[in-house]
């Protein structure tokens, strides 16, 4: 056989995925999760195993196979990042770090409020150097980035493909991003394309992201106005009624709508189309992520599949929705209560341990 037909014969196979490389993810990419022990930062694999031992301030999970950690206390500290070795592959030397997106990170030098950002490769070289007043992670090709007081977005090459012009802006989900328009107390939102031109008209008092083809608004304030879902046209597929909602996640959206005699928050989870699928029962409901969804009842956490039945028993004082099979959950107050891992089951793979510091992600 030719070179060319050993070649063919490769890209076959690794597309049938009978090589080994082939649609398989390998061990390096398996999931690490941040861990706080004896006041120290580490990481766990999903088994609960310790990978790289607690040793950094702070640090925030995985992206791209780096880390961000820091060393030194919150003020003065400085953030760098590290492989899942838990070797620096980036040396500790900025004020504040993101985690990386699209083969960039945020970086700041300087302090908050005064301090300039801008992004670096995976090297530490940077890319776009610190000009930025605030700046947020490359989302679908484009950053949000804030000079004085207004807001634009920028290539990686940290050229303005929107002009600074916006009161406020969130990063591009679905092609669209969200824009307010006017101060705090007069301001309303909308959203923009990628050219910047607006393509639903600023008319909501609050808007988030578009997620599964809908995004959730508000009309009227945040004390008796109403939630609602539009599409992408600018029109409601969802008409406002609801006190309070999530964004669609999985296919559902929780909702409540607050009893008018007892005052009291129930919630449930509703469908594209407006329909109860899982009816009000719970004192808060979350977003579903890997088939599951955290609520709350008689002040505990636990977690329901999509029927809306209980697969998780309510037993926690704080929680976290799951990812890559595992959720943080806290048993005890913020300051003195424990904190650990749990899987599907509600088994602990980790702790519970003590975690008495704030959270910050």
């Amino acid at each position: 056989m030719n070179t060319t037909g050993k070649l063919i014969v490769i890209i076959i196979a690794a597309i049938a995925g009978f090589l080994p490389c082939a649609c398989q993810p390998s061990v390096s990419e398996a999931p690490l999760f941040v861990i706080r022990e004896g006041g120290k930062c580490g990481y766990i694999d999903v088994t609960g195993e310790v990978v790289i031992n607690p040793q950094f301030d702070w640090a925030v999970p995985f992206s791209e196979g780096l880390a961000g950690v820091k060393i030194g206390d919150w003020e003065t500290g400085k953030w760098g990042y590290i492989d899942r070795t838990g070797q620096y592959v980036i040396n500790p030397q900025f004020d504040d770090a993101w985690s990386f997106t699209e083969g960039l990170a945020v970086v700041r030098i300087g302090a908050r409020g005064t301090g300039k950002c801008g992004y670096i490769d995976r090297t530490g070289q940077y890319v776009i150097n610190p000009q930025f007043d605030l700046a947020g992670s490359f989302t679908e090709g484009l950053a949000r980035v804030r000079i004085g007081d207004e807001y634009g977005f920028i290539d990686r090459t940290g050229h303005y493909v929107i002009n600074p012009q916006f009161d406020w802006a969130e990063d591009f989900s679905e092609g669209l991003a969200r824009v307010k328009i006017g101060d705090w107390d007069t301001r309303k939102e909308g959203y923009i394309d990628r050219t910047g031109q607006i393509v639903i008209n600023p008319a909501f008092d609050e808007a988030w992201p578009f997620s599964e083809g809908l995004a959730l608004v508000r009309i009227g304030d945040w004390r008796t106005g109403k939630w609602g879902y539009i599409d992408k046209t600018g029109q409601f597929a969802i008409r406002p009624q609801f006190d309070c909602a999530c964004g669609f996640s999985e296919g559902l959206a929780s909702v409540t709508i607050r009893d008018s005699d007892t005052q009291e928050w129930m919630w449930g989870c509703i469908d594209k189309t407006g329909t109860y699928v899982i009816s009000p029962q719970f004192d808060g409901a979350f977003s579903f992520s890997e088939g599951l969804a955290l609520v709350r009842t008689g002040g505990k956490y636990g977690y329901i599949e999509r029927t809306g039945q209980l697969v998780i028993n309510p037993q926690f004082d704080w929680a976290k929705d799951f990812s890559d099979s595992l959720a943080r959950v806290r048993i005890g107050d913020r300051e003195t209560g424990k904190q650990g891992y749990i899987d599907r089951t509600g088994r602990f793979v980790w702790g519970p341990a003590n975690w008495p510091e704030p959270i910050i992600w």
